[in-house]
């Protein structure tokens, strides 16, 4: 697979940051989407984040407390009439799906470097 190479200057332009899962749930008559409010640390409160990883997590309200890794400076979009806010930076496909966490608790709204 030939990607398209960026430079280190548009890279920079993504920002990545940790946020804690303060809920989960199935988006009705859906079967890929979560419904996730996500806490970063904002004084503006969890944002909403629509993702489409039902089959990778049975059990959603599992994620609630889970400090998962998102891109938090993409446009909002509509999506089944449900606004995100952000996008999971997840790994992998079928079996070989993961989700980016850091390897201990960090205060939410940590940024990656």
């Amino acid at each position: 697979m030939n990607k398209e190479r960026i430079s280190i200057d548009e890279f920079g332009k993504v920002e990545v940051k940790v946020g804690t899962v303060r809920s989960a749930e199935r988006v009705p008559e859906t079967d890929k989407l979560l419904r996730l409010a996500v806490d970063f640390g904002e004084e503006s409160g969890p944002r909403q984040i629509i993702s489409g990883i039902a089959a990778y997590v049975p059990e959603p309200s599992a994620l609630v407390g889970r400090q998962l890794a998102f891109v938090t400076n993409l446009a909002p979009r509509t999506i089944r009439g449900l606004e995100s806010d952000g996008m999971l930076f997840a790994v992998g496909a079928d079996d070989s799906f993961a989700f980016l966490v850091p390897d201990r608790t960090v205060p939410p709204g940590t940024s990656a470097h």
